[in-house]
């Protein structure tokens, strides 16, 4: 069964058909100034990924590498995507359902602020570099 999400309001909505990577939390500081706190994204593969609803669909060009979707109505976070990369991080938040997804890691912890712990016993990465993989169809 596909995995399915979308925005607070419904102007925009999802499908993935195909695997989804287990949860990373990503403590960098443009993931907190979009929403206030750390992101904890999934991916999937853009062949196995379909927008259903792109009503309120819009993207930010956060850096030279990557832009950020959102829905333009209600302000929902929803995606990050690396130019070039055949994949699309997904906010786990903003799936209908987590079921068998689990926090796998924590990357750019060296940006994290000092207001939060990490103490979980998940590794830590310094930088962006994320281990977790989508697991084959």
């Amino acid at each position: 069964m596909p995995a399915t999400g979308g925005c607070l309001c419904g102007a925009v909505r999802y499908e993935v058909t195909g695997p989804l990577r287990d949860v990373v939390a990503c403590h960098c500081g443009m993931c907190r100034r979009q929403t206030g706190s750390f992101v904890h994204a999934t991916a999937a593969r853009l062949a196995e990924f379909r927008i259903t609803e792109a009503l309120g669909l819009a993207w930010y060009r956060s850096s030279a590498a990557a832009q950020r979707g959102f829905c333009r109505l209600c302000g929902s976070s929803l995606f990050w995507q690396a130019d070039g990369r055949p994949t699309v991080s997904i906010m786990a938040g903003s799936l209908d359902s987590t079921d068998g997804l689990k926090l796998a890691e924590h990357i750019s912890v060296a940006d994290k602020p000092t207001y939060y712990r990490i103490d979980d016993g998940l590794p830590q990465n310094a930088g962006t570099t994320v281990a977790a993989a989508i697991p084959d169809s």
